[in-house]
């Protein structure tokens, strides 16, 4: 399944939206921060009955610090690594709901297997009813 771009997270509001009022998982190679997506201020100020809207996939974000990860080439490889592990697992993510993953120095060093492990095991561990 494709990573498509109304699923990647872009503005600084939403990222300072997760990491406020967001929760925090450690997963040793990365950190995942993830909170309920807020409703766009157009929905929030009408008063109607509006029906519910389908739900849409997650989004995420990534972040990569030269402090935590290395210089440029080494933090443009751990956040492809963590794109490719969200769009992997993206199914087993709830829908509306944003993430923000953030890569440390050890991301780089763990084998493919073992990356997607921990993948699993967050999906696991936070939001078990939807891994088979």
């Amino acid at each position: 399944m494709r990573f498509r771009p109304e699923q990647h997270l872009r503005r600084q509001g939403d990222f300072d939206h997760i990491r406020s009022v967001g929760r925090r998982f450690d997963c040793g190679a990365f950190t995942v921060f993830y909170a309920p997506r807020r409703a766009p201020l157009a929905q929030v100020s009408t008063t109607e009955a509006q029906p519910p809207a389908s739900p849409t996939p997650a989004r995420a974000g990534f972040v990569a610090s030269r402090s935590a990860v290395g210089n440029a080439v080494a933090r443009a490889y751990a956040k492809r690594r963590l794109r490719e592990g969200f769009r992997a697992h993206q199914t087993a993510f709830p829908p509306n709901v944003d993430f923000i993953f953030v890569a440390r120095r050890s991301l780089n060093g763990l084998e493919h297997t073992a990356l997607q492990e921990r993948f699993l095991n967050l999906c696991r561990k936070l939001f078990p009813s939807r891994v088979a």
